[in-house]
């Protein structure tokens, strides 16, 4: 036997001689595959017959992704498909077009008719997926599905491919298949990425809206699908079809054993877990391919083979994790040779829970492993779990491939609200939660189960970008009823849709008590057992642990916030309240029938007396530590804001969710703590904000009672019982200096807080006290600045920083506030910016004072106890200073000038009206360009001047709301009657989502512009939906509906009992009306599956955001 194989060896030819000649060989095959097809001379006629039987069985797919899910997020688009089974009525289009999450799509025929579709299959790793129609819905036009017809595509096929390229309802362009062989694209790291295939490439320059469309031959039939093309050049880029048609046939076997309605599909597909490329043998050898090892593959491939697959990547924890590696050369799968994709994707589908034999080749050494082949719809996540609008289900096999992370791990696909707040981006994995490990999306159930609302928690996650560390942040747990309870999505195949449970067996997200106040032995200690952190219902914390979180700023600047864990609150629907009313002349009865009033007053005789030697401590202080003494009174009075907005109440025009700013504490009594801040860190009442004190360090939250409505400050309460009594005895109230005003070239100090939380102070100089404020309107109208006399200084910190200003004895003057405004370049360009100004303390201290005195108003529940808050009553009409000597070129006379120099020597100006507030009782009566003159025959120089006038009104119980004003109109003196308006405090305290668009009562800033519509201005379209009909069918912001199906609606009311009519899939005739005038009319089909109709109200009786279903299907959870 050696010695006939020696002879053997010594007669053939050697393997390099072999090879070459084998090379030679396959050069001239090669070179014979890449003529021209066949039939290469296809005639005009021949792709006019084509073309005739092919466009018609194309349609225009309009889908709307309900929720982001996997690789996708939420959005509508416009894709492409065509019919490949026109008696089933299945429709064959992308996998990114399908979708791996919820989808609502439409069809759109040649003639304009359309049709729901429905998805039924998307396949786990390649770019194709499916939809199915009613065939009978189709009544109007004659159509052929497309044949498919992989085995036609060749190098030099001439083709056409026909779709919705760039948003056309027809598009053909021209091409010639270039290449068969090329790499799978790589579209985006974090997002779908086909693998394991090879892809065609021509130049036909495809665009958006192609996705799905036929690459068809001169018969008419489909060689390709369309995927992707490459911005930068022509190049498209199709999927061959080979997996697509084994796909249909499953689906049709399936339909056709259920006949009466569509089963789920049982469609095998097999994995190892493992991304392979293909590379040629040159590059092979260089990874240490043997020669021989080569020569047996080449002679077992077909002529025209040119590489091999090669391992690129293994999934963690997959079949093949610890037995392939990166660089391994597959050279056998089962004793056969395995060079192409296909081949061993065929092998692996029909191997499902079955065992292989790899034989691969690694730096040149033979290895041979078994490898159990994995069910591929085992790792496709088909269920998700919501909770605050955020979306987290097991990390898919694509993203897993991505990410380098085990299937199966708690992904976060959208972090919704929650999650945001605490910081945790897109695509985390979440890896513990309450102390609790969490792998698997049924712990994390288990941990949401035990928690209560209000609670702060530790999360840990991890992200793609820096695997190797954890980040660690505290999660804080909805207070208010922002969103539905946590629920399951679960995909069901056989409908299309995702049904949907609520995730938790009872409503465990039940209210907070209050907590016992924090011992000193705690907070002096200040950590935290975590064994304790479900025990706060009950027991009192031993210790607190400071957790760093990093936060993501509006202002475009990183830092660490630091805090404890807080108290729970009071509200709570679970666990009733004793609600005392408030009585100025009995004071503040309490439970055990004590009075509070006394207790407060002597807190605030206390105060007073700490205070006065505090000063003199403190002045001594100050000297030593190179600080003023303004800065150390100020120091304890100042707080943190840290202000997050729900998406689900971004109402007002609110242009951020996230806000910053410093605010100042006003009042601090045994039950009531009050903070004054700007309203550009609190610009809505719906707000969830939690506050950081600067003496002492604590984060609890807060709740805005009092929004005003001119001005640009906002009051939030706070328990003091929170801050233990350790703190409760740190924390003050600043001492607040009205009068006298501030003048041009008094001395202040500005001192404010870092964002470390350190006070920061410097002198400045009044430059102008008295400076007029002018904020244009921003594109999307949100609260702006109006009738406003501001403080300007010569130096401070920047446009970011705010606090107050105060005199050398640390008394409070003015705050130092932040303002909004737009600044815009061209016609359609604009930027956000913001800016800096003092307020006078003295509209501040009008409204403490009506607060703490129980002046009439509408109760406000805080901490228990109903305050009374003031209603404020204005003139609704925007003005703005003009000099007097352009007045006198108006026309004003000069007994009237020296009238208004005499009344105000130093601002010599008059106010001019720029337009009424739309709606208010000044509307008819004031026009533009009105100068204001006299007001009940004094004469009016500022904006001051009017708001005494008005609080006069409020001191007459008889008074009919009007003044007799003086104008000077066109050159002529005028006295008129104008009635005042009176306003709450509370903002904007309803909301309705519809079809994912949110509706409120028109905001003043919208009231502003000077137009409401006369058919109705009740419903102002505020904010839209990602994914919703709103989305799909455009019915966005900046738009008040006026009709629905014909009928009025004048207000919320009418529009809820109207919308209340329409059934689920219905559509709805809306006619709208722009913030420019412009009517529409449009048509939207109502989704109550994924959107039901709900309201978000504010209950001032529990203090609580209330969230009320108005209508949803019976199955829906809400």
């Amino acid at each position: 036997m050696n010695s006939q194989s020696d002879t053997l060896k010594s007669s053939s030819p050697s393997p390099d001689e072999e090879l070459e000649s084998s090379l030679i060989q396959r050069k001239d095959e090669l070179s014979m595959e890449i003529d021209p097809p066949s039939n290469p001379s296809a005639t005009a006629e021949d792709w006019r017959n084509a073309l005739s039987r092919v466009v018609p069985a194309v349609v225009v797919l309009r889908t709307t992704a309900c929720r982001a899910f996997d690789t996708e997020s939420t959005g509508a688009s416009y894709a492409t498909g065509f019919v490949v089974d026109k008696r089933r009525g299945i429709i064959l289009t992308n996998r990114h077009v399908v979708k791996p999450g919820p989808v609502v799509a439409e069809a759109m025929f040649l003639n304009r008719e359309e049709i729901p579709v429905y998805p039924i299959y998307r396949d786990p790793v390649h770019d194709f997926g499916f939809f199915r129609y009613d065939p009978g819905a189709i009544q109007f036009l004659n159509y052929e599905e497309i044949p498919l017809a992989p085995e036609a595509a060749c190098v030099g096929l001439e083709i056409r491919v026909v779709g919705n390229d760039s948003g056309e309802k027809v598009s053909i362009l021209a091409g010639t298949l270039a290449r068969l062989d090329r790499d799978a694209p790589h579209y985006k790291k974090d997002g779908y990425n086909d693998f394991n295939t090879f892809y065609m490439q021509a130049a036909s320059g495809t665009k958006g809206g192609s996705s799905g469309s036929p690459v068809i031959d001169c018969q008419g039939r489909a060689v390709a699908l369309n995927a992707g093309s490459k911005s930068s050049s022509a190049s498209a880029f199709f999927l061959p079809l080979e997996q697509v048609v084994r796909a249909l046939k499953f689906l049709r076997e399936g339909r056709d054993l259920s006949p009466d309605k569509w089963p789920a599909p049982s469609i095998p597909r097999g994995t190892l877990q493992v991304t392979f490329f293909h590379k040629g043998f040159d590059e092979i050898q260089r990874l240490g391919l043997q020669r021989d090892t080569e020569l047996i593959v080449r002679r077992a491939s077909p002529s025209e083979e040119t590489g091999m697959l090669v391992v690129d990547s293994v999934v963690p924890g997959g079949p093949a994790h610890m037995h392939l590696e990166t660089g391994d050369v597959l050279v056998h799968v089962n004793g056969e040779v395995m060079t192409q994709f296909l081949k061993l994707e065929n092998l692996l589908n029909d191997s499902v829970n079955r065992k292989i034999e790899l034989q691969v080749e690694r730096g040149g050494t033979s290895m041979t492993v078994e490898l159990l082949v994995q069910d591929l719809h085992s790792i496709t996540p088909n269920y998700f779990l919501e909770v605050s609008g955020g979306v987290m289900h097991p990390l898919s096999y694509q993203q897993a491939r991505n990410f380098r992370f085990n299937c199966g791990l708690v992904y976060v696909a959208d972090p919704g609200y929650m999650l945001f707040r605490a910081g945790v981006p897109r695509h985390a994995i979440i890896k513990k939660f309450a102390g609790e490990e969490i792998s698997c999306i049924e712990q994390l159930i288990s941990v949401l189960s035990k928690l209560s609302r209000g609670a702060r928690l530790p999360l840990e996650y991890v992200t793609y970008a820096d695997r190797h560390r954890r980040k660690s942040v505290l999660v804080t747990i909805d207070r208010h009823e922002w969103y539905a309870p946590p629920r399951l999505y679960a995909r069901d195949d056989s409908t299309g849709l995702w049904t949907v449970k609520p995730a938790l067996t009872t409503n465990s997200l039940h209210q907070e008590p209050i907590m016992k106040h924090v011992s000193e032995v705690d907070t002096l200690r200040l950590t935290i057992d975590k064994n304790d952190v479900f025990l706060m219902e009950d027991t009192q914390r031993d210790s607190q642990k400071l957790v760093d979180t990093t936060i993501s700023m509006e202002t475009n600047s990183d830092h660490v916030s630091e805090g404890i864990l807080p108290r729970g609150e009071t509200e709570g629907s679970n666990k009733k309240v004793k609600i005392e009313e408030y009585s100025p002349a009995n004071g503040i009865v309490n439970a055990d029938s004590s009075l509070l009033e006394h207790r407060e007053q002597n807190l605030e005789d206390s105060t007073i007396r700490e205070t006065a030697t505090l000063l003199e401590n403190q002045s001594t202080a100050a000297v030593a530590s190179h600080t003023s003494v303004a800065e150390s009174v100020i120091e304890p009075t100042l707080v943190m804001f840290e202000v997050h907005v729900p998406p689900s109440f971004m109402v007002d025009g609110v242009h951020s969710q996230h806000f910053f700013g410093t605010g100042v504490i006003i009042h601090h009594s045994e039950s009531m703590g009050l903070v004054v801040v700007d309203k550009n860190t609190v610009a809505i009442s719906a707000s969830d904000v939690m506050l950081s004190f600067a003496a002492f360090p604590i984060e609890i939250p807060a709740e805005v009672v009092f929004l005003h409505p001119v001005h640009n400050y906002a009051l939030v309460a706070y328990d003091p019982s929170a801050l233990g009594a350790v703190g409760a005895k740190m924390v003050r109230a600043a001492k607040l200096l009205p009068e006298p005003p501030l003048r041009r070239g008094d001395t202040v100090y500005l001192v404010g807080l870092s964002r470390s939380l350190q006070a920061t102070s410097r002198k400045s100089i009044i430059t102008n006290p008295c400076a007029a404020l002018t904020v244009g309107s921003a594109d999307c109208p949100r609260y702006r600045a109006i009738n406003m006399e501001v403080i300007e200084l010569d130096t401070d910190f920047g446009s970011t920083f705010s606090g107050v200003l105060a005199d050398e004895q640390g008394r409070v003057q003015a705050i130092w506030g932040s303002f909004s405004t737009q600044l815009k370049y061209g016609y359609s360009s604009s930027e956000d910016h913001q800016f800096v100004r003092g307020i006078p303390i003295y509209t501040i201290s009008q409204i403490l004072d009506k607060i703490l005195s129980g002046a009439k108003g509408p109760p406000r529940l805080i901490n228990g106890v109903k305050w009374p808050m003031p209603r404020v009553r204005s003139l609704e009409v925007e003005l703005y200073p003009t000099l007097l000597s352009k007045a006198r070129s108006f026309g004003l006379s000069d007994e009237w000038v020296q009238a208004l120099v005499k009344k105000d020597s130093q601002r010599r100006q008059v106010l001019r009206v720029k337009g009424c507030l739309a709606g208010s009782k000044a509307e008819n009566i004031l026009e533009q360009g009105d100068m204001v003159l006299a007001i009940n025959k004094k004469p009016v120089t500022c904006f001051l001047d009017i708001e005494n006038v008005c609080q006069e009104l409020d001191k007459d119980a008889d008074t009919d709301g009007n003044l007799s004003m003086t104008i000077f109109r066109q050159g002529r003196e005028t006295e008129v009657v104008v009635g005042t308006d009176v306003r709450d405090g509370n903002g904007t305290v309803r909301a309705i989502n519809w079809c994912g668009c949110i509706v409120q009562d028109p905001h003043p800033a919208v009231r502003a512009l000077g137009f409401l519509p006369e058919e109705g201005h009740g419903v102002y379209v505020t904010r839209w939906c990602h994914g919703s009909p709103a989305h799909r069918y455009g019915l966005y912001a900046l738009q008040w509906i006026v009709e629905v199906n014909g009928k009025p609606t004048p207000d919320l009311d009418a529009f809820v009992k109207v919308t209340k009519e329409i059934q689920d899939g219905e559509f709805a005739r809306v006619r709208t009306i722009h913030l420019n005038g412009k009517p529409r009319v449009l048509a939207l089909k109502q989704d109550l599956h994924y959107w039901p109709t709900w309201e978000l109200r504010f209950d001032p009786e529990t203090s609580q955001w209330c969230r009320t279903t108005i209508k949803a299907l019976d199955t829906a959870v809400v």
